[in-house]
């Protein structure tokens, strides 16, 4: 079950965290892994060489033209997850214009850019898989992320508006959603034991996850066993979101 082999698969912002998980396990399974990340080729390089058999490739995703140029690195590609992100936190009034276009640009206006470039190869196999990694802050109401929860809701309505228009020719368009993850972003914030506390309490089962959590149920949508699964979001949150009033 679950094998990739033969496919090639693009994770954007793949060099840690849960991106680089989910690289991991496509690579496990047999998928060929472009590397991706924005901040250096090394970053990526180093990332690579932990995965065999995988590639690096650096795009900055807030430049369009980057973005034609790491398709001519990659060319067509299989399976495409858009995991790459940026946010800032600030009360809804304090973001600055460039902080507000740079998460839009980031996290909406590269994913339909990346959309755009990659599925045209995909209709030509008759197969392709997209996963957009979202975030818990899709659904709820967080004092200081407002704008990147707007933007991952966005985003969101693109996987739905995009999955029956592209189901015809094969290519499966699917959201995942984390909640609250133990990744480099977030280790700061967890590093307070008091803050990690308040989190571990609105969550049922109890606990922070781990980028591990998130990585299998990446790999179902990118198989042939979740070929029946379109448009569909998925939370992986440990029931965070049953909880968040």
């Amino acid at each position: 079950m679950f094998d990739l082999t033969g496919k090639t698969a693009l994770v954007t912002g793949s060099t840690q965290g849960i991106g680089f998980a989910i690289a991991s396990l496509l690579a496990e399974h047999g998928a060929r892994v472009f590397i991706s990340g924005a901040e250096s080729l090394e970053k990526c390089k180093k990332a690579s060489e932990k995965i065999p058999g995988s590639v690096p490739v650096r795009a900055n995703l807030l430049i369009p033209e980057e973005i034609d140029r790491l398709y001519e690195q990659t060319g067509d590609v299989d399976i495409l997850v858009l995991n790459a992100s940026i946010q800032y936190k600030r009360k809804w009034d304090e973001f600055s214009l460039e902080e507000y276009d740079i998460q839009m640009n980031c996290n909406v206006k590269s994913s339909y850019l990346l959309m755009k470039k990659y599925v045209e190869g995909m209709k030509n196999k008759h197969w392709g898989r997209i996963v957009t990694i979202g975030s818990v802050n899709q659904h709820n109401q967080h004092p200081e992320l407002s704008i990147y929860g707007v933007t991952k809701a966005a985003q969101m309505k693109m996987v739905q508006n995009f999955a029956p228009i592209l189901a015809p020719f094969g290519i499966t368009v699917n959201n995942v959603a984390p909640g609250a993850i133990n990744t480099p972003r977030n280790q700061e914030a967890l590093s307070n034991s008091e803050f990690k506390k308040k989190i571990e309490s609105i969550i049922p089962c109890g606990y922070i996850g781990m980028p591990e959590d998130i990585s299998p149920a990446v790999l179902l949508l990118c198989s042939d066993e979740g070929r029946y699964i379109t448009g569909t979001d998925l939370n992986i949150d440990g029931g965070m979101s049953l909880s968040i009033k």
